[in-house]
């Protein structure tokens, strides 16, 4: 068991570097259904197959669908893309030292958490009856009562992310039109006017 538990933890690091590693989406995409899998299979091997099956259908099912689809949509032009301005550069090495430091921060205290909390779950129960680990109604409970703040943050780290996407690769520049475009349509405005007026 220790021997699968550290494959599947070898596999999750892998296909994660190979996902934000790879040149092409699609080999990203492909990684990145691996990286759900092998966490559907840590799930289950922690006894938690609601967690597992949820896994499955949400993020391999919706989501890494909804990925494969915008490959496919932002590949089908026939005329290449136009290389913008590098907005990554000026933000990545302030965001990525924000990152580490919020993640190692994070990882401390969640150290030192669950290092002094007991253990209280009755693993020996049948998965899914209520007060055993992994259980759909443990799950919900603690999910909506006692983490129901990191819940809700999450959602906003989300919107945050989002938002972050649309600014670093939208293309903020007012758009003025050319001299030449207003004249041609200043002058066909007045042409409709003649013409309107001689009929």
């Amino acid at each position: 068991m220790i021997v699968l538990w550290w494959l599947v933890a070898i596999v999750l690091i892998a296909t994660a570097v190979w996902t934000i590693s790879a040149r092409k989406p699609v080999y990203s995409v492909v990684a990145l259904l691996t990286h759900f899998l092998a966490l559907a299979v840590s799930y289950i091997m922690l006894s938690a197959e609601f967690l597992g099956v949820i896994q499955v259908v949400i993020y391999v099912g919706a989501i890494l669908v909804l990925f494969v689809f915008v490959i496919a949509l932002l590949s089908s032009g026939v005329g290449s893309f136009s290389v913008g301005p590098d907005k990554m550069k000026k933000a990545a090495w302030p965001a990525g030292i924000v990152t580490a430091i919020a993640f190692g921060l994070l990882a401390w205290k969640l150290g030192g958490a669950i290092a002094s909390t007991p253990v209280t779950a009755n693993i020996s129960t049948v998965a899914g009856e209520a007060g055993a680990f992994g259980s759909v109604a443990d799950f919900g409970k603690a999910l909506f009562t006692t983490y129901l703040l990191p819940f809700e943050i999450t959602a906003f780290v989300l919107m945050v992310a989002v938002i972050g996407v649309i600014l670093l690769a939208g293309d903020q520049s007012v758009h003025a039109p050319s001299r030449e475009r207003a004249d041609r349509v200043a002058r066909e405005m007045r042409e409709a006017i003649v013409r309107g007026g001689e009929e």
